[in-house]
This record gives C-alpha cells, sequence and structure tokens, in this order.
C-alpha cells in the first residue's frame, strides 16, 4: 500500500507539460520535500534566530515606523494591530500589546544623537537582513543585495509596510461603525453576509501580507502566482495553529503557576517561533512550486556523476550557442537553462560557475542576467567543455590525492583518447548540425 501510494505521487512530473496537470499530486509532492526540509532543521534554526533578533529589533523597528505612521495619521491603530497578531496568545495579549507601545513611546528619538538614531535604524534593519538571509536559504540563493539595494530596499519595508497594514486594520475596525455598513445591515441576509465577510478579511489580510513578503524579500525574481499558492496554504497554517494555540493556552494553567511572572515572555516567544516557522514554510512552498524541477531531486545536497557534469556543461553551452547564433529567441538565463534541462538552479549554477571561471561564457549586464559565449563559437572545442565540468568544484584538489604511476597513467591515456577521438570540433560544428536537423524537419512537414 505505502509502495502504491509512493508511485502514485511521484510517476507524476510537473516539468512534463504532455503528461498533464495534476495539481493533487503537485501538491503532496511539495508537501513532501516542505517536510522532507522541516524535518532536516534549517527552517526551525532560521525560526530561532529570527526570534531572537525580533526580540531585540521590536521596540526600535516600531519606533522607527511609528514616526511615519503619525504622519498618515494611522498611529493610533498600533496597538489594537498588535493586539490582532497576538490574539492566539490569548488575554495576555492585550497586555502584551500595551507594553510594547508602552516602550515605543517612552523612547525620545529627538535625544538619541546622531549615533543613537543611527544605531536604532541599523537594529531595526537587521531584523529584515536575518529574514532576508533565511528566505534567500529556502530559495537557494548564494548571491546577496548590493549595499545600496539592501538600503532601498529594506527602507520601503520599513517606511511603506506599516503603514499599509495598520491602514488596512484602520479600515477593518472602521467597517463595524460606518454609516453604510449599519444601513446594509438593515438589509434581508445582508447582516449574515456581512458578518462572514469580516471574519474572512483579516485571514485575506494575512495572505496579502505573506504575498507582499514572499515577493519583496527573497533576492530574486519570484512570481506572483507562486508567491500567492504559498500564502494561501502559510495563511491558512497561520489561522489554524492560532486556534490551536489559544485552545492550548485556555486549557492550561499550569505553566502561569511554574513561570510566573515569566509566563507572559514564555507564551510571546512561543507564538513568535511559530510563527516564523509557518511564515518560512510559506516561503518553501513558494520555491517549490515556482521550481518544480526541484521535486524530482529528493536529496538537497545533490552530487553529481560525470556523465550528468558532461550533459549539463554540453546542454548549456549548446542552448547558449543557439540563442546567440539567432537560432531561437529562447533566452538563456540561469533559470530558464535550468528549466530546460529539467535540474535544480543551483546544481546547474556549480556548472555556469566552471564555465565562467574558465572564459568560456561571460554574463550580460542586462536583469535576468543571461549568458553569452566567451569567445568565438569556432574556438570554443568540445573537450574544453568537458574539461570545465569535470573540474567543476575540484578547488584544486585533484593533484593534492596521491596517485601511483600506473593509475595516473591509465587516466591521462583516457583523457588523450577522448580528446583524440573530439580532435578540434568546436560548439560551432554541432550548432550546424542543429541547423541541419531543423531544416530536415521543415521539409518533412
Amino acid at each position: 500500500m505505502r509502495e502504491q501510494i509512493y508511485q502514485y505521487i511521484w510517476s507524476y512530473n510537473a516539468c512534463d507539460s504532455a503528461q498533464g496537470a495534476s495539481p493533487w499530486r503537485h501538491f503532496l509532492q511539495i508537501v513532501f520535500m516542505v517536510g522532507r526540509d522541516l524535518i532536516g532543521g534549517m527552517i526551525t534554526l532560521h525560526a530561532m534566530s529570527l526570534v531572537y533578533t525580533t526580540l531585540l529589533s521590536m521596540v526600535p523597528l516600531l519606533a522607527v515606523s511609528i514616526s511615519v505612521l503619525k504622519g498618515f495619521g494611522v498611529h493610533d491603530q498600533l496597538q489594537p494591530a498588535l493586539a490582532g497578531v497576538l490574539a492566539p496568545i490569548g488575554e495576555q495579549s492585550a497586555e502584551i500589546s500595551v507594553r510594547i507601545v508602552g516602550f515605543v513611546e517612552n523612547m525620545k528619538i529627538g535625544v538619541l544623537g546622531a549615533l543613537g538614531l543611527g544605531l536604532l535604524i541599523f537594529t531595526a534593519i537587521s531584523l529584515i537582513q536575518k529574514i532576508e538571509a533565511a528566505f534567500n536559504h529556502t530559495w537557494r540563493l548564494q548571491g546577496a543585495r548590493s549595499l545600496m539595494q539592501r538600503f532601498s530596499d529594506y527602507l520601503s519595508v520599513i517606511m511603506v509596510g506599516p503603514v499599509l497594514v495598520f491602514s488596512a486594520v484602520g479600515i477593518t475596525a472602521s467597517l463595524g461603525s460606518n454609516h453604510v455598513v449599519g444601513v446594509l445591515n438593515e438589509l434581508p441576509y445582508m447582516s449574515d453576509l456581512l458578518y462572514r465577510l469580516g471574519k474572512l478579511l483579516p485571514f485575506l489580510l494575512i495572505i496579502t501580507a505573506f504575498t507582499f513578503i514572499y515577493v519583496l524579500v527573497p533576492n530574486t525574481r519570484v512570481k506572483f502566482r507562486s508567491a500567492l499558492y504559498g500564502a494561501v496554504i502559510a495563511g491558512a497554517l497561520w489561522e489554524i495553529s492560532g486556534l490551536l494555540f489559544t485552545s492550548f493556552i485556555g486549557g492550561s494553567s499550569n505553566y502561569t503557576a511554574i513561570y510566573s511572572g515569566f509566563a507572559i515572555l514564555l507564551v510571546f516567544m512561543i507564538w513568535l517561533y511559530l510563527s516564523w516557522v509557518i511564515l518560512l514554510i510559506g516561503s518553501s512552498i513558494s520555491f517549490y512550486h515556482q521550481h518544480p524541477e526541484q521535486l524530482k531531486w529528493k536529496k538537497r545536497n545533490t552530487h553529481l556523476s560525470g556523465r550528468m557534469r558532461d550533459q549539463l556543461a554540453m546542454q548549456a553551452m549548446i542552448n547558449i550557442a543557439r540563442n546567440h547564433d539567432r537560432q531561437t529567441e529562447w533566452v538563456p538565463s540561469l533559470e530558464n537553462l535550468a528549466a530546460y534541462q529539467q535540474v535544480p538552479v543551483d546544481v546547474l549554477k556549480r556548472i555556469m560557475d566552471a564555465l565562467l571561471n574558465d572564459g568560456l561564457v561571460q554574463l550580460s549586464d542586462d536583469s535576468p542576467a543571461r549568458y553569452l559565449p566567451g569567445i568565438s563559437l569556432r574556438h570554443i572545442r568540445l573537450i574544453d567543455v568537458l574539461r570545465s565540468a569535470r573540474n567543476a568544484e575540484d578547488d584544486g584538489q585533484t593533484d593534492s590525492f596521491h596517485c601511483d604511476p600506473p593509475v595516473s597513467e591509465l587516466l591521462t591515456g583516457i583523457e588523450q583518447q577522448l580528446e583524440s577521438h573530439l580532435g578540434e570540433a568546436s560548439l560551432l560544428d554541432v550548432l550546424e548540425k542543429f541547423g541541419e536537423h531543423a531544416k530536415h524537419e521543415d521539409s518533412l512537414v
């Protein structure tokens, strides 16, 4: 039975358009991969780190944000919004929100001086930087934003984000006292409809906020559809976990007797941890939805065989050459190259970095960057492409391994035979075969 279920789930290939779409099996595959990442411990590790950073950065972050909120006249919504976010904690949510707002109001930014204000902003930005690092790990990203990009992007999150969130909370709170809403309540069936919409609106706001985070924070282009897919599931998990957490807190009174005054802080930290875990789970779901080629690789740390390296490098070079020779308008960006071969982006990047270091390819300056031939196609020998692929990630360690002379002579002979077989064949020679193949197919039509 177990084997049949496993076969049913993994016989589906989301990258194969000819197989037909199966959203249910695709969803089950994503659940399996996210569960694997969760058990692996990196999601929970990043969540714990973010809890610590949140405790340090919460008051400075809100202090910077409230100065902007006052300009829009929505700063009075800070405490109700915090109480709404902390609602699963139970009765203590109101007390915690009052204390946090009290800390913020007691901060006198004017007396901090230039150094104090700089440290205040740095502490607030460090939280978003930690969030970006956690999301970049989820999206298998190595590169970080430039200093100017970080400053502009992070500042927009700090300045614009709270305005949108608290404005939405204010609109939600004012719906009940709005004259138009009062008139609508008097109409038949409208009171029940408005009641249900009022229950649904917080869930929609959570989905909107999560989608905004998933699109903006990772240092890559996230498709809106994938971000929304992860946000809907993460929002549902948020609501369910909130209900369960509220039930747990309401049905347990022992923690107050044990931890006394620390009970509120303990419960607050647990809810922060669960919130960050859910947020990172949603980011992981968005990643697998946008990159279905990752679903075929059950292990996160993928090791390539010699044949796989040769195939990835040669196919990538052919695709780059075909675009350069105007045989296709298909853009050879890293994501497109990986999607074409149905291989994870981070796996192919290891091969492309080796080709880049050997001067066989170069990156364009446009965004997203695409790969271009490093030299003339006639001068890119096939043997050089294979050597670059086989030497990828060796870090110069090959010569440090002990090798007996007979073994070394055997390996040298194999390389010489391969070079003799390929001769001076270049990438242009293979490209001409593609052109002949295309002409042959046109003649058959």
